[in-house]
């Protein structure tokens, strides 16, 4: 289990971060981040439906996830909020691909973040 400053809580924190945050997606996992600027600890959650299976399937998928999001949460900065959603797929792959995947969505996540930097500074400078 994660400890508990570094989980998501409510309903509100999930939306916010799915919101407003932004998105890198795979066959398995949909991967949604948001900076808060907090001086707290980086923070995740999991969301796996019942399109996923039923409830052994779907805590089996949580139960996976949750080492590699641990170690994947340590190399995040402070204030950021992560959550982790299983598609229907999760159900059947293994481990090594649901490292595979979540990695590859931080990646995308990652990219995306640096790309919005870059045209913002190219925008903001005035000749």
């Amino acid at each position: 289990m994660l400890p508990a400053g570094s989980r998501l809580h409510t309903s509100g924190e999930f939306a916010a971060v799915v919101r407003s945050g932004r998105r890198g997606g795979t066959r398995h996992l949909v991967v949604h981040v948001l900076g808060t600027g907090r001086l707290t600890p980086p923070r995740a959650g999991f969301v796996v439906s019942g399109k996923v299976g039923n409830a052994v399937v779907r805590h089996r998928i949580t139960r996976r996830l949750r080492p590699l999001v641990r170690e994947q949460l340590s190399l995040l900065t402070a204030g950021t909020d992560l959550v982790v959603r299983a598609l229907p797929e999760a159900a059947a792959a293994s481990s090594a691909d649901l490292d595979h995947d979540l990695r590859s969505c931080l990646a995308a996540v990652a990219r995306k973040s640096a790309g919005s930097r870059r045209r913002l500074g190219s925008s903001a400078v005035t000749p």
